[in-house]
């Protein structure tokens, strides 16, 4: 009997030590992942398998360690980026650290917000089940579908997709599930909501894939780089299990594992991996899965690629100089500097982009531009719209230019007729490639990259969109004229 009794106690000792350590905040990022795996049952891969890449471990232990808190004169903010591939667990590790926040961060209120109510609910979803899991006795009342209350003063509510339910929320954590789905207003207004107190940070956090080179989540990542917001990102291999007992010579996955797999510890299984890679395209797969590059589906130049038509080329005062413009005032007018070489390769060499600014200034930026020399400018080709007539100055942008003494030439053609040009340079039938643009022409090389046709719809067309176009249109009236056997119009007024 005394034994029975001895092995109860004991029982209850263990008990409660297991509830102690269940209430006791981790310390280290050590701690973190074993509390994960002991209280949440899951196993975080902590190894960035790819060098470039993360582990899903840095970006759990950046929201759970409150990069800047308490401390004075230097950064606050918890924003961050998550750029990971499908079946990469951003959503479990989302609701993982908000459960964490909620328990561990007395007061701190936290939103639920994604592209979908679907994917929205499925975040709060897997949070319940961790809470369901041992951590009833935190809550506070009742569990309500979108909205749960715990008795340290967190909560956790689900917004809908709408600016209303977003403006009217001012709280400490905001994290946004597949944002690439994202309204555009919604998410602008959503950047505005999020605020510190002297013991939670702010955070803003944003997770998707990157599904195309033009949507919302390659805007988030190329403004992150330059504000310096960490950018959490991982593919496949950061997530897939250990690789025991497979021939890599003759697995399917070996031309993008390379061994890998060997290295990974991670919990999606292979002969998962498998199956998506046998019923998705190629191109699907390396943006979906290997986060390699956004899908090219409906990018108009799908042909561009970076490292064959992005090189360093210089101003050779030997070559002939011709200028290519697109007018703008509150789009941006755009200049680009070109020359063709002994071998007919079209080389982009400078560009001008410019919003707000009149025709004269525009005109002594571009005359002025060194190291060119306006003599040795042989053509300027411009947008034809630009000889119209504007009814309140009685002049053209065309005319303007012309008394400034710069050379324009034109000639109208359709916008499928430049498309198809610029194709032909970017790769001619026989594969060769016959344009080059230097690596200072940036937003020429983003629309290269991001131009598109519209999303719905069988529409022939780019969609105008008043960022990528205009550098594209610059592009397509130096070809048009170029290579035109036309004679191009020279008007005078």
């Amino acid at each position: 009997m005394n034994s029975i009794i001895l092995s109860a106690e004991r029982i209850v000792k263990a008990n409660d030590f297991y509830e102690t350590l269940r209430r006791t905040r981790p310390q280290t990022r050590a701690d973190l992942k074993n509390y994960l795996k002991v209280f949440l049952g899951i196993d975080i891969g902590d190894v960035n398998i790819c060098p470039e890449h993360n582990s899903p471990l840095d970006y759990l232990w950046h929201c759970y360690a409150e990069p800047g808190a308490k401390a004075t004169g230097e950064s606050r903010s918890g924003d961050c980026v998550v750029w990971a591939g499908r079946g990469g667990g951003k959503t479990l590790l989302a609701a993982a650290a908000t459960l964490l926040d909620s328990i561990f961060k007395p007061g701190c209120k936290t939103r639920i917000l994604a592209g979908s109510e679907t994917q929205a609910q499925r975040m709060y979803d897997y949070m319940l089940g961790f809470v369901n899991n041992g951590f009833e006795d935190f809550l506070a009342g009742p569990v309500r579908k979108d909205k749960c209350r715990f008795l340290n003063g967190s909560d956790v509510e689900v917004l809908t997709q709408s600016a209303a339910s977003v403006r009217g929320s001012h709280i400490h954590k905001l994290r946004c599930d597949e944002v690439e789905l994202f309204d555009r207003q919604v998410f602008e207004a959503a950047k505005f909501i999020t605020k510190s107190t002297d013991e939670i940070v702010g955070a803003m956090e944003t997770l998707s894939t990157m599904h195309q080179p033009f949507g919302i989540m390659h805007d988030i990542v190329g403004k992150a780089q330059s504000a310096g917001v960490p950018i959490f990102k991982w593919c496949v291999w950061e997530v897939i299990e250990n690789c025991k007992g497979r021939s890599c010579s003759r697995c399917p996955l070996n031309n993008d594992c390379m061994g890998r797999a060997k290295k990974a510890n991670g919990y999606l299984k292979i002969d998962d991996v498998l199956a998506q890679m046998r019923r998705s395209s190629r191109a699907a797969f390396e943006s979906e899965m290997l986060c390699l590059r956004p899908s090219l589906e409906n990018v108009v130049f799908a042909e561009f690629e970076p490292d064959v038509h992005i090189k360093e080329v210089e101003y050779n005062p030997s070559l002939p100089l011709y200028r290519a413009i697109d007018f703008g005032f509150v789009n941006p007018f755009v200049c680009l500097w070109i020359q063709v070489d002994e071998k007919g390769t079209v080389r982009v060499i400078d560009e001008y982009v410019k919003s707000r600014i009149t025709i004269d200034g525009h005109a002594q930026e571009i005359k002025n531009r060194k190291p060119f020399i306006e003599d040795n400018v042989i053509a300027t080709f411009c947008d034809p719209a630009g000889a119209g007539v504007n009814d309140v100055t009685g002049t053209s942008p065309v005319f303007q230019l012309r008394q400034a003494g710069v050379k324009l030439r034109y000639k109208r053609s359709s916008i499928l007729e430049g498309i198809e040009l610029v194709r032909r340079f970017l790769r001619s039938g026989d594969g060769q490639s016959s344009l080059v643009i230097s690596p200072r022409c940036g937003r020429l090389i983003e629309a290269m990259q991001c131009y598109h046709y519209p999303q719905a719809g069988c529409e022939e067309l780019p969609l105008k969109d008043g960022i990528y176009d205009h550098p594209i249109d610059a592009l397509r009236y130096f070809f048009v004229n170029y290579n035109s056997s036309n004679s191009t119009k020279n008007r005078r007024y």
